[in-house]
């Protein structure tokens, strides 16, 4: 192979959503020194030519060769990929926070399709489907045999165009069909409110090229009245985005040139830091969006909340606010998706996505497989209640986590107990358990009154704000 001009690295949460990049020097030919295994490709050779010579059909050779990439990718881990053009043009558009489809993050389980999140005021928000589902046939074509790419490729298409989706879900009997018509997915990634005289909220949904600047332009919409008293942040159900995005976001918070996470692989490209400077996070734009961020942001009482729908870039936020100890993090156990992926384009506008190095928060902690855990637990509900959600550790082939798996037992971290009633068993969306309560389905409006979890994020900015007023 020759040697990898550019690449960009990416820390995902699925094919088919946003995913964290940034640039990279190139990998291959950097460790030829254990050479090439002569058996096996000798073995792989003659796989490849029984295939050509006697199978029922005749096969391309290019569609042989892409199908050995794409099974040697996708059996390393669960975010390692080969993406064809399309694929790879999904994958730059996405950033971008425009596609079409129908606006849901997917992951691959025993051979069908997991739906991970939908995204926010989406055609698959809208319809109800819900975290956990299984999508095991795209109109009539079963999934079983497709791969990840081949069944988002399927999903997606021109707007106004129609799909129908089978899918299992835990508490129903029978399968569910539903129809959903295809849309221009425009994800807006900030939303801000005013909750409170005083109180602000801040919703961050992916982490998409101007997310940060975003967020500077919304901090500055919330401070027009007046000064703030408490702000949250809300990174529920956020499933990832860029990682420059990310960094933005903690120097928003944070003081200038503060570590926000770092990364560590096997290459010397892989292990690097990353700082609260604009060199880490802006791209391509030559004016400091954060000149215009109003100063008392980065001292005013913050919370965060977090589920186990926050996943890769809203994880490097909560660990680095937690880690330099500027906000408190409240809510559930995060997903988990500590792994870094690099983006190596190949010939034919086509690439392949790898796993080259886990990030960790600023104190060195990995997230892979564990996730960050709340300062304070609250559930999603009065009741004690969470929806279950599929984490990093329940993905087949997910990477372990390095600092877990060195510790001794008794050292390791545990999350911290919810206080008051026990939590209800985990179950999949609104499927009830015999003697149980399903938990109220999350409402649509910003920062609701019936958002259990917002409300004692205010109240807890409530008591900071009377502690801090005593003599």
């Amino acid at each position: 192979m020759g040697k990898w001009k550019q690449a960009g690295l990416i820390c995902a949460g699925f094919v088919g959503g946003v995913l964290i990049s940034l640039n990279l020097t190139a990998l291959a030919d950097k460790d030829t020194r254990g050479g090439l295994p002569i058996e096996e490709l000798r073995t792989f050779a003659e796989v490849f030519n029984a295939i050509k010579q006697g199978y029922v059909e005749p096969v391309e050779d290019k569609k042989l060769i892409t199908h050995a990439i794409s099974g040697m990718l996708s059996n390393l881990d669960p975010h390692s990929a080969y993406l064809d053009a399309d694929a790879f043009k999904d994958l730059q558009v996405g950033t971008q926070g425009e596609f079409g489809g129908l606006g849901i993050e997917v992951g691959m389980e025993d051979g069908l399709v997991k739906v991970v999140s939908p995204i926010e005021d989406t055609p698959a928000y809208r319809a109800g489907i819900k975290s956990g589902d299984l999508i095991f046939k795209l109109d009539d074509t079963l999934v079983k045999g497709l791969s990840l790419s081949d069944a988002v490729k399927k999903m997606r298409g021109k707007p106004k165009t129609q799909i129908r989706l089978s899918i299992l879900r835990k508490g129903e009997a029978k399968p569910l069909e539903i129809t959903l018509t295809r849309e221009v997915i425009k994800v807006q990634s900030v939303k801000s409110k005013l909750v409170e005289d005083g109180y602000g909220y801040l919703r961050i949904t992916s982490f998409q090229e101007n997310t940060a600047a975003s967020v500077v332009k919304h901090l500055g919409d919330l401070y027009k009245p007046g000064p703030l008293k408490g702000l949250v942040l809300d990174l529920r159900n956020d499933p990832g985005g860029l990682l420059h995005g990310a960094v933005g976001v903690s120097a928003a918070f944070l003081p200038p040139k503060t570590l926000v996470t770092s990364t560590d692989g096997r290459t010397e490209d892989a292990k690097r830091q990353f700082i609260a400077s604009p060199e880490d996070y802006l791209r391509g734009s030559k004016e400091d969006f954060l000149r215009n961020l109003p100063p008392e942001a980065r001292s005013v009482p913050l919370v965060v909340l977090v589920n186990g729908g926050s996943a890769s870039a809203s994880e490097i936020v909560a660990g680095a606010l937690q880690d330099h100890k500027r906000a408190v993090i409240m809510g559930t156990q995060t997903f988990g998706k500590g792994s870094v992926q690099t983006v190596l384009p190949l010939p034919g506008n086509t690439a392949i996505k790898l796993t080259t190095a886990r990030y960790y928060t600023p104190s060195g902690r990995s997230i892979q497989a564990k996730g960050i855990a709340p300062d304070i637990v609250v559930e999603e509900s009065v009741n004690g209640d969470s929806a279950q959600r599929i984490r990093e550790a329940d993905l087949e082939r997910h990477l372990e986590n390095d600092k877990e798996k060195a510790a001794p037992e008794s050292a390791r971290e545990t999350p911290a107990k919810p206080q008051g009633k026990p939590a209800a068993k985990p179950r999949a969306g609104n499927g009830k358990e015999e003697g149980e309560e399903a938990a109220e389905p999350p409402s649509r409006e910003l920062a609701a009154k019936s958002d259990y979890q917002l409300r004692q994020a205010i109240n807890l900015l409530k008591g900071l704000q009377i502690m801090q007023n005593r003599p």
